[in-house]
């Protein structure tokens, strides 16, 4: 069944203002509504990019969305509070509009490190408000498949402020407790056995995150974790999970428990949200639950969301051009030798998407798994982030910055391999027109332009980097975006501009900065690291 769609423009009843996020079809923007003074966030689509699959999506989250806020509205109030609603939902030429909750009080994991006190028994509570919603979906035929931290936001900056579950965007409609494939969908660190088995699945894969989420709050740190997808998988398949020590000692046997009958690999056999909601470490937390601040935890949490926002600052390069969709990723395995992944990282391939094998499985090479590409190396901030300190020392950071930008680019106007690989790290990720729509790992593909055109058929380079802008992601890790200007003279004496819009991510390690990946779009394919290569 379609959405209903208004008949009123936009514009009608809403006032935009200041912009809260982008995807890659999207852009989130505050709005007041012009009868009531209230504010909202609303979702703003680019129908004009959009596939027949994809309105189908945007349709069915809207369908979703509408359906969990209406029922039991009148018997079960209160865990309204737990969802980020859809209130509006108006159809013009070539914008789709969703209004939604405006949410103020950012990310729930963001929040915990910035608290004074953080014990198990909070834990516990922020748990339970997630189950609570998750139990609200599957009450109502409603399975997430995407819940992760990204997706746990506050209602307000307010102390106690409520949990709220965002981004029903991959969520589906299942009958009762059906279970069936439904496709790959969600984040490589949170899909649970049945889905990376390619077998029936339902209600249970948001437990089975759910289980994730609760072992990752009470230690900072996920239970399944590998640079290697492959080997990440293996784990999960075995349910391949252990409570080390130290950090494991002073969490409560209750709490091992939970997690335990949420992380069950049979399905079948693992708790249900509602279940979990009467499990005594949730409904008893006063007396079962620890009230021990955790500072270890809050400091493995700091790393953790560190890794998080470097590895989502990535995602942003790429998300900067319209040729990333669709296009097809280039690793490296272990012996060397490279293969080719389909990645889109702002959807999710799902039934008809999916390539069936000779033999009638999944094709995984061609096989989207996650939002985003996980099997992109991304190196981890080593340091929790501090705060910085005053404004002085921040700016001081963004010119530091700029000046190893410019040494890069220094380096590839000189034809320097040996300084450009000091300055990169060994598996540096980088998107740019040379590489055909491909993303390339390592150094091997840009060594090809230092040995063969850089330096050589040019007499004299100039580059001007014009309007930098630096986002700093802590004090080990930074985003910078900015226009490259070169100017040069090729070999017969002519004078040549080139111009290009470049981003690249920056990591601090043992005192060094290192670029770790880059995204470079305008020019052409014979346009190497921004400047033509005439013969």
């Amino acid at each position: 069944m379609a959405v209903p769609i208004a008949c009123t423009r936009f514009s009608d009843n809403y006032d935009l203002k200041e912009e809260l996020g982008k995807g890659a079809f999207s852009v989130v923007r505050r709005c007041v509504q012009k009868s009531s003074g209230l504010e909202f966030a609303a979702k703003i689509i680019n129908t004009k990019k959009l596939s027949a699959r994809d309105f189908q999506k945007l349709e069915r989250e809207a369908r979703i969305c509408r359906k969990l806020q209406h029922a039991n509205i009148v018997s079960n109030p209160e865990v309204l509070k737990h969802l980020v609603r859809l209130h509006d939902s108006i159809q013009e030429e070539n914008f789709h509009y969703l209004v939604f909750d405006l949410v103020t009080g950012g990310e729930l994991f963001e929040d915990i490190v910035a608290r004074e006190f953080y014990s198990e028994a909070d834990a516990s509570h922020c748990i339970q408000q997630i189950l609570e919603s998750v139990n609200h979906c599957h009450q109502n035929g409603v399975v997430h498949r995407d819940l992760k931290p990204e997706n746990l936001l506050l209602a307000s900056k307010a102390k106690g402020a409520a949990v709220k579950l965002a981004d029903f965007g991959l969520a589906i409609e299942v009958s009762g407790e059906q279970q069936a494939w439904f496709g790959f969908a969600g984040t490589p660190g949170y899909l649970s056995p049945e889905v990376l088995k390619k077998e029936p699945y339902g209600k249970p894969v948001d437990i089975w995150a759910c289980g994730v989420i609760l072992y990752i709050l009470l230690v900072g740190y996920p239970p399944f974790w590998d640079e290697d997808q492959h080997r990440l998988y293996a784990q999960i398949k075995a349910g391949a999970y252990d409570y080390p020590s130290p950090e494991w000692d002073t969490v409560t046997p209750e709490a091992k428990n939970l997690i335990n009958q949420m992380l069950t690999v049979n399905p079948g056999k693992r708790i249900t949200a509602a279940d979990a909601l009467k499990h005594p470490w949730i409904c008893q937390r006063e007396r079962v639950a620890s009230v021990v601040h955790r500072q270890e935890t809050v400091d493995c949490l700091k790393k953790f969301n560190a890794r998080r926002k470097l590895k989502g600052a990535i995602l942003t390069t790429m998300l900067a051009t319209r040729n990333f969709s669709s296009r097809s990723i280039i690793v490296k395995k272990g012996d060397g030798s490279q293969v080719k992944e389909s990645t889109d990282s702002s959807t999710t391939l799902e039934d008809d998407d999916i390539k069936e094998d000779k033999k009638g499985g999944v094709d995984r090479s061609s096989t989207v798994i996650a939002k985003e590409p996980e099997e992109i190396r991304i190196v981890c901030p080593d340091k929790p982030f501090s705060q910085l300190s005053t404004n002085s020392q921040m700016s001081a950071r963004r010119q530091e910055i700029i000046k190893m930008t410019e040494q890069l680019i220094e380096a590839i106007n000189t034809g320097d391999f040996e300084a450009y690989t000091k300055i990169c790290d060994p598996h540096l990720t980088a998107f740019e027109p040379e590489a055909m729509g491909n993303l390339v790992e390592g150094m091997d593909f840009h060594k090809f332009y230092f040995d063969n055109v850089l330096g050589k058929n040019c007499k004299a380079v100039n580059t001007t980097i014009l309007n930098p802008h630096v986002h700093l992601l802590g004090e080990d890790a930074a985003c910078i975006a900015y226009v490259r200007l070169t100017q040069y003279m090729d070999k017969h004496g002519q004078a040549h501009t080139h111009q290009s819009e470049e981003s690249r991510v920056w990591h601090k390690r043992d005192s060094k900065w290192q670029n770790v990946h880059f995204h470079r779009s305008g020019g052409n394919g014979g346009a190497a690291f921004g400047f033509s290569s005439h013969k």
